[in-house]
């Protein structure tokens, strides 16, 4: 048996962007970043910035739409890829992709009510046992916005 599965807690950089296959299927696509500070054995502060692009398709996929906008901070679970690219400039870089399974909202959308709860790809979070974090709870973020 094999598995691939990420968690990741983040910020999205960018409003979501739904669109539809040929198929009629909704999919929704955004980027979320994620930190860390730390410092060097030669005690200079640093931080690093992991960027995700996100996949989340059907019902998540309008959910997201819905309710994420950028600087929303979100829990997600997914199955993670990476390409390669050649980009504008020359340079090869990589892709960190993520095909969301789950997607939970931390903070609701401008704090104007939204839910703080959380949506799978077949059912709402409160019929599966509802969220790993609890409502209200702070998580530390050290992204600027």
């Amino acid at each position: 048996m094999t598995m691939n599965k990420i968690l990741i807690i983040g910020n999205l950089g960018s409003d979501p962007e739904m669109r539809y296959t040929p198929n009629g299927n909704p999919v929704t696509s955004f980027t979320v970043a994620t930190n860390r500070r730390y410092r060097t054995s030669d005690g200079e502060n640093r931080e690093e910035t992991e960027w995700f692009r996100i996949s989340a398709w059907n019902r998540l996929a309008e959910t997201c739409n819905q309710y994420l906008q950028r600087g929303s901070k979100v829990y997600l679970e997914g199955r993670l890829s990476s390409r390669t690219y050649v980009a504008n400039d020359g340079e090869t870089r990589v892709s960190l992709d993520v095909n969301a399974s789950e997607v939970r909202f931390i903070d609701s959308r401008g704090g104007t009510g939204g839910p703080t709860g959380g949506f799978t790809e077949e059912r709402s979070s409160q019929e599966s046992g509802g969220s790993p974090i609890e409502e209200g709870s702070e998580i530390e973020d050290d992204l600027p916005w």
